[in-house]
C-alpha cells in the first residue's frame, strides 16, 4: 500500500513502501498549499494500486521554499516557465503520441524536425502531416530541402500554387499587357517582352517568400546581433496563424512586411537586370537584321527600370502576396475548404489568376506613371 505523506518546508522528508509487487497510475486526490509567514506547503498525494510484475512506486516529497516538484518511481522534469512551456509539453506529448500511432520514432524523422518536436515547437498534426507528405515520391524528395519542408508542413498545397504562379503567369501577364496597350501592344513588344521575363522569373520568389512556414530553424548564436534575434523571431508571413506555444508581436509581423519587402526588392532589381538585358540584345539584333526597325525601336534603360521594378516588387508585390498567402487563403480558404483539396484548390487557382493579372495591370501603370514606359504614337 502507498502511504500518504505530507510536505513541509523544512529538512527533505522521504518514505517509500514496502515491496509487494503493486503499482499503478499516481494521482492527487487533495492539494492545499498554505502560505503565511512561515511558508508552510501541505500535499496529500495518494497512490492507489493494481497488480504488476513491476516494485510499487514510491512518494518523495523534497522541501524548499514552496515550489518543490513531486516525482514519481521513474523521476520527472520540473515545473514550466509559464504558458509557453504549457503549451511546449502539450506539443511534444501530441508529436510523441503520432510518432508512436504511426509506429516510428524521432530517428526516422529529420534532425531539425526531430529537434523541433523535442523543444515542443510544433504540434502532433504537423507529424502526421510529414508522413502523409513523405508517402508522395515527389514530395519525398522536396522534404529533403529545407525550405520547402517548412512550407510544404504549413501548406500541403504549396507545390500548387507555385505551379499557378509559374504555368499561368506567363499567360495572364501577356493578357494583361495586351489589354493595357491594345493597338500599340505590337509597337511595343519590347516593353512586352521585358515585362514577361521579369515577371516570371520573379513569379516563384513570389509565392516563396510570403508563404506561411513552420519554422524549423536551429536558435541564433548566443553572439547575434539585436537585428538579427529580431528578424529570427519575425514569421515568413505577416499574417500567418501561429502555432501553438508561439506568438507573434505587431512588431514582429510587421518585421515581417519589412524583411521580404527587402528580398522582393533584390529579386526584383536582379529579374529586371536579366528581363531587360535580353530585351536590348534582341532589339539590337533586329536593328542589325532589319533596318526600318531602327527608328521605331528604342534600348529600354537598364538601371531606372531595374531599381523602378525592384521597388514595385517591395510595395505592390509584397503586400498582395502576403494578404493573399496569409490572409485569403490560410485564415479563410483552408478553414472553410480544409476537407475537399480539389475545390480549395480550383478557388486558389482562380484567385491567383486575378492576383497575377491585375499586378500586371498595376505595372504597366507604375512604368508610364514614373516614366520609364512612354506611350508610342
Amino acid at each position: 500500500m502507498a502511504i500518504a505523506c505530507s510536505n513541509i518546508s523544512t529538512p527533505a522528508l522521504s518514505f517509500s513502501t514496502p515491496n509487494y509487487h503493486f503499482s499503478s497510475p499516481t494521482f492527487p486526490v487533495i492539494t492545499r498549499r498554505i502560505t503565511p509567514t512561515t511558508k508552510l506547503t501541505t500535499s496529500l498525494h495518494v497512490c492507489i494500486p493494481t497488480q504488476s510484475r513491476h516494485p510499487a512506486s514510491f512518494v518523495a516529497f523534497s522541501g524548499g521554499n514552496g515550489t518543490g516538484n513531486i516525482h514519481g518511481g521513474g523521476g520527472g522534469r520540473g515545473g514550466g516557465g509559464g504558458d509557453g512551456d504549457g503549451a511546449g509539453d502539450k506539443n511534444k506529448g501530441e508529436s510523441i503520441l503520432a510518432l508512436a500511432e504511426l509506429g516510428r520514432s524521432l530517428d526516422s524523422v529529420p534532425r531539425d524536425l526531430a529537434a523541433a518536436i523535442e523543444d515542443g515547437r510544433i504540434p502532433g498534426s504537423i507529424v502526421k502531416r510529414y508522413f502523409e507528405l513523405e508517402k508522395s515520391a515527389v514530395f519525398r524528395w522536396l522534404l529533403q530541402f529545407g525550405g520547402f519542408k517548412e512550407r510544404l508542413l504549413a501548406d500541403d498545397l504549396f507545390l500548387t500554387k507555385v505551379g499557378i504562379e509559374c504555368g499561368v503567369g506567363i499567360f495572364t501577364k501577356t493578357a494583361a499587357e495586351l489589354e493595357r496597350r491594345r493597338e500599340n501592344f505590337t509597337k511595343e513588344l519590347d516593353f512586352v517582352f521585358a515585362d514577361v521575363v521579369m515577371a516570371i522569373i520573379a513569379d516563384f520568389m513570389l509565392v516563396w517568400l510570403p508563404a506561411p512556414t513552420v519554422s524549423l530553424r536551429p536558435p541564433l548564436a548566443v553572439s547575434a546581433g539585436r537585428l538579427a534575434k529580431f528578424f529570427y523571431g519575425c514569421p515568413d508571413n505577416a499574417f500567418q496563424v501561429a502555432l501553438a506555444g508561439t506568438s507573434y508581436s505587431f512588431l514582429q509581423r510587421i518585421g515581417a512586411i519589412v524583411r521580404n519587402g527587402a528580398k522582393l526588392f533584390a529579386v526584383g532589381t536582379s529579374a529586371s537586370l536579366v528581363g531587360v538585358g535580353v530585351t536590348n540584345a534582341l532589339i539590337n539584333v533586329r536593328k542589325a537584321v532589319d533596318k526600318t526597325f531602327a527608328g521605331e525601336a528604342e534600348d529600354v534603360p537598364i538601371l531606372s527600370t531595374s531599381v523602378a521594378y525592384g521597388v514595385y516588387m517591395a510595395v505592390s508585390s509584397n503586400l498582395r502576396y502576403q494578404v493573399l498567402a496569409g490572409v485569403i487563403e490560410q485564415r479563410i480558404l483552408e478553414p472553410l475548404l480544409h476537407q475537399h483539396k480539389i475545390i480549395l484548390g480550383a478557388i486558389c487557382f482562380a484567385v491567383r489568376t486575378g492576383n497575377t493579372f491585375l499586378g500586371s495591370l498595376m505595372w504597366v501603370d507604375y512604368a508610364r506613371w514614373i516614366g520609364i514606359q512612354k506611350i508610342r504614337e
